[in-house]
């Protein structure tokens, strides 16, 4: 029984996030029933992470034991044309029998997307923070380097984050783009918990907007209090560009299980 592993890009504005359930479309629910059209029985899909309600991927990574052989094509062009025009199959390749798109991941690279112009934009409304005050994007920059290594990051998670710690590492965190124009926050880390580059995009717009000083952000993060940082910025600019993998699970220090089987995604 072949396991592949798919990458998926989809529009998440219509649907309810990832994970299936009953009160409205999910990518896990039309992704399972494409599959079960393709194969002729329902297989269960797992993921690299859970994205919220409005939240979009150009690189999500899903997995599942095929009951048939079927040519790779299939579980591209095929599935393809079965899934709905805001879902697509960009990429298929058979895996070990043992891989987990949670467990095995190295980390994931987000993008938060932020229109800046002075009017709104009917092109991005669905994909991008409209933000129509100039922001101070040296200043974001500025602030964002006090994010980056390994903290506890309670100050940013969700209020129902079910992971059981908030340690995490964050590799690199960048401000790109011009005021007055498009600004991405690009966020790489082992892991992330709920909500948790929202809330970092929305205390770096904070700084951007001028109510708050550079340095307040370090505060923020050694405080481990959410109610200190900003808002929690709309799910429509966040993007999971990218989840990582090597030739296994990550390596575990003594005692500490791995970051990303904890993570929320």
């Amino acid at each position: 029984m072949p396991r592949l592993k798919l990458t998926l890009e989809y529009d998440g504005t219509r649907f309810v996030g990832w994970q299936a359930q009953p009160q409205g479309p999910s990518i896990q629910s039309v992704l399972e029933s494409a599959l079960e059209r393709l194969l002729g029985e329902r297989v269960p899909v797992e993921s690299a992470g859970r994205t919220d309600a409005g939240v979009h991927a150009e690189g999500q990574v899903a997995c599942f034991d095929s009951p048939r052989e079927l040519p790779m094509k299939a579980y591209t062009m095929g599935l393809n044309g079965i899934l709905p025009p805001d879902v697509a199959v960009v990429a298929a390749v058979e895996v070990p029998e043992s891989f987990d798109p949670r467990r095995w991941s190295r980390g994931k690279r987000y993008r938060y997307r932020v229109s800046n112009r002075r009017t709104r934009s009917p092109l991005r409304r669905t994909t991008h923070w409209e933000i129509f005050a100039p922001l101070d994007v040296e200043a974001m920059r500025r602030a964002a380097v006090h994010l980056v290594g390994r903290h506890d990051y309670s100050a940013f998670r969700a209020a129902d984050c079910q992971a059981k710690h908030a340690v995490r590492e964050i590799r690199s965190l960048t401000v790109e783009g011009t005021s007055g124009d498009a600004v991405s926050i690009v966020v790489e880390g082992t892991a992330f918990l709920k909500h948790m580059v929202r809330n970092l995009a929305g205390t770096l717009v904070e700084v951007g907007k001028g109510r708050r000083p550079e340095a307040w952000v370090a505060e923020v993060l050694a405080s481990k209090e959410r109610k200190r940082a900003g808002p929690t910025a709309p799910p429509q600019g966040l993007v999971l560009e990218e989840v990582f993998y090597g030739d296994g699970p990550p390596a575990r220090t003594a005692g500490r299980t791995a970051d990303a089987e904890e993570d929320e995604g």
